[in-house]
């Protein structure tokens, strides 16, 4: 009777010649003697064989790991990742598979021009066909090897990820394959690369914290990924930090789990800023990146509160919280964090006087855009207080940006007429004058019409022309208020305003008269 040794027969044969005690101590050329040749000489030169025969080794435990086969067959497997691609003369089952003429055959005939086309992760999908047991085993032993880089060890986990968990979350947690779920996500956690940095995308270390919360996988490996989370927390995206929250829990997204990544990420930064300036090397590249890191993050976080602020589960306290966590470096502008507010604002309309002006204290008005301002000012759920500052200080950003332009005239005129000192202060003196007359003339228009209307002119100066007529008619109320407190007509209502140092109110004059002239000395003081 002939027998045809294979990948498929080969480790069943062997325990069955050591079952049978067929070793060269009973004759000479015995099967155990012959097969350990063919396994040496062929089985474990090749890559598909090599993987056949370890997945036929978990039906034969323990003999094949008595007999150092599934052990020379992880080790054979850990070798051949390790080669350089260009090197490669085995076949292979890759996902983008070569055309058949181009394809590289196990007899060895290379073909040097097509060596480019075969990727670092030429193997990660042949290895996916195995159990989870074996593929742990495989994966310890191509990483023991100290060759394969840690991008390339993370792309095999995410496809072994892919291949096996399911995509319906009813699926992952029913009880038919809950545990097998669960072993499978913490596995695949304890096998990402040592460098926490590199080798796993935040997008795809995301979703396995998602599975991993869903299966109830155990506390040390979501810690794990938490941690790699927040080292990578800059690439995230909004949708990726959606993760719903679980009972008790009453909230429709995890913010907890969200604040937890957020922190780890700030200690993260403060403990490479310490470390860079101990160092004082590359501190200006560090810091730019870093910078960058916290911009992005800061953005990040801005538009998932407001994503969270839609939910009406939410807590006042959660909200500001995490809104709080962002420092002022991260958040230069803080449109979206108007945003944020504006729609808790509008999802909560049952918040009180207090909490309204609590949570747009966590607004820098001076940090909103021009757009985000007049957002602002027609906004009838913000504080009226929030209101008069937006108001305030665009006006002040307007006048800032027109005053420039009159301080540089004389500069302009030496340097294209080359006038004397002399000559320069009388231009500077006749330019006040004619400016002083101008605007006690309009002052003096302006009181006439308060005094016969009842409310502010519409009609401004040429530099506050534009932002008065843009104001909304709430805005308009206000600076009526405003108006009539200054010339002692106001009332209790206005007095809401009083509390902020930046409040217009403080800078309206008791009189026509006292304005002026004060305005006058001040003017040649600074002259």
């Amino acid at each position: 009777m002939t027998v045809t040794l294979n990948a498929y027969n080969v480790v069943a044969a062997r325990c069955a010649a050591e079952y049978l005690d067929m070793s060269e101590d009973v004759d000479r050329g015995n099967l155990i003697f012959k097969i350990e040749v063919f396994l040496n000489s062929s089985i474990f030169r090749s890559w598909k064989d090599s993987i056949i025969v370890l997945q036929t080794t978990k039906s034969l435990l323990p003999w094949s790991e008595d007999l150092k086969i599934l052990g020379r067959c992880i080790d054979s497997i850990a070798s051949k990742t390790s080669v350089d691609p260009a090197n490669i003369s085995w076949s292979y089952t890759y996902n983008r598979k070569l055309a058949d003429p181009d394809r590289i055959v196990e007899d060895g005939v290379k073909f040097p021009e097509k060596m480019e086309s075969i990727p670092k992760d030429w193997w990660v999908e042949d290895i996916c066909e195995l159990d989870i047991d074996l593929y742990k085993r495989v994966m310890i032993a191509v990483k023991s090897k100290g060759r394969m880089d840690g991008t390339v060890i993370g792309e095999a986990l995410k496809t072994y990820a892919v291949r096996w968990l399911p995509d319906s979350v009813d699926a992952l947690i029913s009880d038919a394959h809950t545990w097998r779920n669960k072993s499978l996500v913490e596995t695949i956690i304890c096998l990402l690369p040592s460098d926490k940095g590199v080798g796993c995308s935040s997008t795809f270390l995301l979703k396995l914290l998602k599975v991993a919360i869903l299966v109830g996988a155990d506390e040390s490996s979501r810690e794990n990924l938490i941690n790699r989370i927040s080292l990578k927390l800059h690439e995230a995206s909004l949708k990726d930090l959606l993760i719903p929250a679980r009972s008790p829990q009453s909230t429709v997204y995890d913010v907890e789990l969200v604040q937890c990544i957020l922190k780890q990420f700030l200690m993260h930064e403060k403990f490479n800023r310490d470390v860079d300036v101990e160092k004082n090397e590359k501190g200006a590249e560090n810091f730019v990146l870093e910078l960058g890191s916290l911009l992005n993050v800061g953005r990040l976080i801005d538009g998932y509160v407001a994503e969270i602020a839609r939910d009406r589960n939410l807590s006042l306290s959660s909200f500001i919280d995490l809104a709080q966590m962002i420092p002022g470096s991260a958040r230069p502008i803080h449109d979206g964090l108007y945003k944020a507010i504006d729609i808790y604002l509008k999802e909560h309309p049952s918040l009180t006087k207090v909490e309204r002006k609590k949570i747009c204290g966590l607004m820098d008005v001076k940090k909103l855009t021009m757009d985000a301002s007049m957002h602002a000012a027609q906004n009838e759920r913000l504080p009226l207080r929030t209101v008069v500052q937006v108001l305030f200080f665009e006006q002040v950003r307007t006048s800032a940006g027109v005053r420039p332009i009159n301080n540089n005239s004389c500069d302009t005129s030496r340097s294209t007429t080359n006038t004397t000192d002399e000559e320069c202060e009388k231009t500077e003196a006749a330019e006040n004058s004619r400016t002083l007359n101008r605007q006690m003339c309009k002052m003096r228009i302006k009181d006439e019409e308060f005094r016969n209307n009842g409310k502010l002119a519409k009609k401004g100066s040429k530099n506050s022309r534009s932002g008065m007529q843009l104001l909304p008619s709430r805005s308009r109320r206000i600076f009526d208020k405003l108006w009539a407190v200054g010339k002692g007509h106001g009332d209790n209502k206005s007095s809401d305003t009083s509390g902020s140092s930046q409040s217009p109110t403080s800078m309206v004059p008791g009189d026509t008269k006292s304005s002026g002239s004060s305005s006058r000395h001040r003017r040649h003081s600074i002259s």
